[in-house]
């Protein structure tokens, strides 16, 4: 399973940089690529976490891919009505979702790689309980989002690169 992760860990780094990068132009309105952008986020959250559980066969990354079929729903509904609308659904993903990668990554803690995914999780629901706050600001923005992203995206990279330094499962050892 650590190569697998690992593998799956990179690809999420990948998406999430260059999503950012994507959006980081875009965020000053809502627009169709933003929108799009942001209904897609949580959409490849779902196929991470639905290779992630046929890896690993996790039960409550279904709880993951649940959380972030709704919110992909709940984006795709709430970019018609504003950025304040995105930003509660965005950020009540980003509670749930965050707790969900919380006990995964605890209770996977004595694989490699899986302290960066703890950090994360937690970071995820205090940046989640920060753009429900958000939304109620006079002058809300998207950029948030995009800070949101970046940070996950290193966390990832981190993990793959810790994920690497574990020899074949034959031994089981870290180099």
């Amino acid at each position: 399973m650590p190569a697998t992760l690992r593998r799956l860990y990179f690809a999420r780094f990948g998406f999430a940089l260059a999503w950012a990068l994507v959006m980081f132009p875009t965020a000053g309105h809502l627009g169709p690529l933003a929108a799009t952008l942001l209904v897609l986020y949580p959409v490849f959250d779902v196929a991470a976490a639905v290779a992630d559980a046929r890896a690993s066969r996790s039960r409550l990354l279904h709880v993951n891919i649940a959380v972030s079929s709704l919110a992909a729903i709940g984006l795709a509904v709430a970019v018609t009505s504003g950025i304040p609308a995105v930003l509660r659904v965005w950020g009540a993903w980003a509670v749930v979702a965050g707790l969900v990668q919380l006990v995964v990554a605890v209770t996977r803690r004595g694989m490699a790689g899986q302290w960066p995914m703890i950090l994360s999780g937690g970071i995820s629901v205090l940046a989640g309980a920060s753009f429900l706050a958000g939304a109620s600001a006079d002058d809300p923005t998207l950029t948030g989002v995009i800070g949101y992203a970046i940070p996950g995206a290193i966390f990832f990279l981190i993990s793959a690169i810790r994920l690497g330094r574990v020899v074949p499962a034959t031994t089981g050892q870290r180099v």
